[in-house]
Formats: C-alpha cells, sequence, structure tokens
C-alpha cells in the first residue's frame, strides 16, 4: 500500500477538533483506559486499516491496535476488524476521522470486488479513474487495487490520453497522435479518445495503442471493437462515460470484447462501508 498520509492524517483530526474535543475532555477522565473494537456492520472488503491505526496512534502514541484482519480481506456483518486498548479520551477523539477513512476506503474496495465479480470469468478489467478526491487518490487507488480492480493513470504524466478537447486543440485526431508521437517516450502508450465510429477509424488509422471508446451505446460498442480488430486485433479498447456499477450493463459492456472498464464511480460514488467504534 501507499506510505500511510501522516500530514493528512494531522490536517484531518485538526480539522475535527480532535485535540481539543470539548464533549470529551468535560465527561471523561484523563487516567480512565478503555478497550474496544472497530467492527464492520456490514458484509464487503476492507480498506484503510493501516489508516485508521495511525489515526490512533497521532493523536496518542499510547494506544495500543491490534489488527483483526488484514486489508483486502472480505468480511460478514459483526466482524472485528481492529482492537484498541488505551486512553478513553484518545480512543473517543480519534474515534471518526478513522472511522471516515476507514468507512470511505473499504466503500471503494466493496463496489471495485463487487464489479469484478460481474465480469469473473471475462477477459475485461475494472479500471479507476483520476476522478477521485483531492489529496486522497492514492489512498482511493489503493483500494481499488484491494478490490481486485486495477489503476488507470495516477497522473497526468504517467500516459498519453488524447481525448475531445485536446483533439480540438490540436486540430484533429491525426495531428493530436502524430504530435504525441515526437514528445512521448517510445514505452509510454498513447490513448485517444472517441466519440463516434468516424473517430474510431481515424484512431486506428494513426495507430494509437489503445482506443477509449466514450459515452457510446453498447452496439456501438461492439461495432468500434469490429473495426479495431479487424484492423489491429493486438490494439487495446477502454470503454468509459457514465457506465455505472449495474452488473447487466457492466456484463453487456464487457460481452463486446473489449479489454478494460475504467468507472469513476469507484472512487467519486462509492457507498461508504458502515463500521462502528464499540467499546468493551
Amino acid at each position: 500500500m501507499p506510505k500511510v498520509p501522516v500530514d493528512l492524517i494531522k490536517r484531518a483530526l485538526e480539522e475535527d477538533g480532535a485535540f481539543a474535543d470539548i464533549t470529551t475532555l468535560s465527561t471523561v477522565s484523563a487516567d480512565q483506559w478503555s478497550t474496544g473494537s472497530i467492527v464492520a456492520r456490514q458484509a464487503g472488503v476492507v480498506a484503510g486499516l493501516a489508516v485508521a491505526a495511525e489515526t490512533f496512534r497521532i493523536l496518542d502514541e499510547r494506544v495500543s491496535i491490534e489488527l483483526l484482519v488484514q486489508d483486502g480481506a472480505s468480511v460478514q456483518a459483526g466482524e472485528g476488524l481492529l482492537r484498541l486498548q488505551g486512553p478513553a479520551r484518545s480512543l473517543l477523539s480519534a474515534e471518526r476521522v478513522a472511522l471516515n477513512f476507514l468507512g470511505h476506503l473499504s466503500g471503494i474496495a466493496t463496489i471495485t470486488a463487487f464489479c469484478v465479480r460481474a465480469l469473473e470469468g471475462k477477459q475485461t478489467r475494472i479500471l479507476d479513474t483520476r476522478k477521485t478526491t483531492p489529496g486522497l487518490r492514492s489512498l482511493e487507488k489503493m483500494a481499488v487495487q484491494l478490490g481486485g480492480g486495477q489503476n488507470h493513470r495516477f497522473g497526468l504524466s504517467d500516459g498519453v490520453l488524447i481525448k475531445d478537447n485536446h483533439i480540438k486543440a490540436a486540430g484533429g485526431i491525426a495531428q493530436a497522435v502524430a504530435a504525441a508521437r515526437g514528445v512521448a517516450p517510445h514505452l509510454l502508450k498513447i490513448e485517444v479518445e472517441c466519440e463516434t465510429l468516424a473517430e474510431v477509424q481515424e484512431a486506428v488509422e494513426c495507430n494509437a495503442d489503445v482506443v477509449l471508446l466514450d459515452n457510446m451505446t453498447v452496439e456501438m460498442m461492439r461495432q468500434a471493437v469490429e473495426l479495431i480488430c479487424l484492423r489491429d486485433p493486438r490494439m487495446l479498447i477502454e470503454a468509459s462515460g457514465s457506465i455505472g456499477t449495474d452488473t447487466d450493463r457492466l456484463m453487456a459492456i464487457a460481452a463486446t470484447g473489449v479489454d478494460f472498464i475504467s468507472l469513476g464511480a469507484l472512487t467519486h460514488s462509492a457507498p461508504n462501508f458502515d463500521v462502528s467504534l464499540e467499546f468493551a
């Protein structure tokens, strides 16, 4: 997993007022110690345990933590994820931030696993996108991997993806691809976003490495895949654009023969995974 983002966790704790938790400071004795467990309240895939654990440690290094499962584990409702022991004040004050991280990341891992299972046995792979929460990209993309998905570009420098506005600015697909070929390292793939079959044809003729079928109907995707495979069966094909996580739709798109389906919904619309801290 990526390095635990200590600075991000500190900012989240400060944002929540965890270092001056008036309710806890006024109702709980400073010398009271407690034990508790973070428990899953639904079935799913866990992600972010290390981040949750670090949240408690940052607030108070005296808190001891025992992982009951590992990130990427499939769990059932009622299953314990993390056992804590330490000053009651610290457990209470770090609780919400820790659960926010854990619930958000586990939600991403869970919806990703759902989509991956829908395509089990198919050649099509599920990808994420750059539609992530600012500052949380590395964690969210980690959660996608833990759910069985794959990462698309982490950032703009990781690959050439020529989209509609690039094409307009460059004067056309041919011009954009030619310009990219002149600059991009030879090991970097060049992908072209296409919204019509005419654009697919042009991208194929320009020898793009990957063609992205954007906001197409399933039937149009099928025709595009046939067109591409006639020219170069090795060319990679990605489907994207308002696809969502509906199982039937994912299966229908996979049946067209695309290699990848990229889903912004994995990170920007994942339901929160329900977890709670329960004192013994």
